[in-house]
């Protein structure tokens, strides 16, 4: 009997993204990125709001409101079992300016060969790879948040530190399957 594991689960998306286990997958202090308080919709100011509020794929949404394709790099990254992490940045390809820092957990095996190793080649933005490969997928949005920026943060978005920004948690469902995790902020 297949069900959904959203019906199946009693834990909600919010449980299954937690803030603090994507700050802490990453080398270094996860205090270094800055100040996280969770925010409501309405008090996220525009166009933040657009770009961060709905359930839709970041890649998509940067790309309309810059005008242009972006391309991703990759900050660290690392495979434990299963799990793929990465810490990246998105820059439009037409100046090379940072838009977007992200943090993605990904279980590798809920994905075909092919978008995989797209992926794990380190080339390709995440939503690009998942879009062209046509694979089931289902984006919600967790949290909202309004984020004081840390050093780690200011130098990956260009930023000085104690500059406000937003960004959101969400997860990625494959086929009905929780599959990715992922931290988007803004630059």
């Amino acid at each position: 009997m297949n069900q959904n594991p959203r019906e199946a689960q009693p834990e909600s998306p919010r449980r299954l993204v937690e803030l603090m286990t994507l700050l802490n997958s990453l080398k270094g202090e996860a205090s270094e990125l800055g100040t996280f308080a969770e925010i409501e919709s309405k008090s996220v100011p525009a166009p933040y709001r657009k770009l961060l509020d709905h359930n839709d794929h970041m890649t998509i949404a940067v790309e309309g409101f810059h005008g242009c394709p972006v391309n991703v790099q990759v900050l660290q990254s690392r495979v434990e079992g299963s799990i793929y992490i990465r810490e990246i940045l998105l820059r439009r390809t037409t100046d090379q300016q940072v838009v977007q820092y992200g943090i993605v957990r990904l279980q590798l095996n809920t994905l075909d060969e092919l978008p995989r190793q797209e992926i794990l080649s380190e080339k390709i933005p995440l939503g690009r790879v998942l879009i062209e490969h046509n694979v089931m997928r289902q984006v919600e949005l967790v949290d909202l948040w309004k984020i004081e920026v840390g050093p780690r943060l200011a130098e990956r978005l260009g930023v000085e530190v104690g500059a406000i920004t937003y960004g959101r948690t969400a997860l990625i469902y494959f086929s009905d399957q929780p599959a990715l995790e992922l931290l988007e902020v803004l630059a």
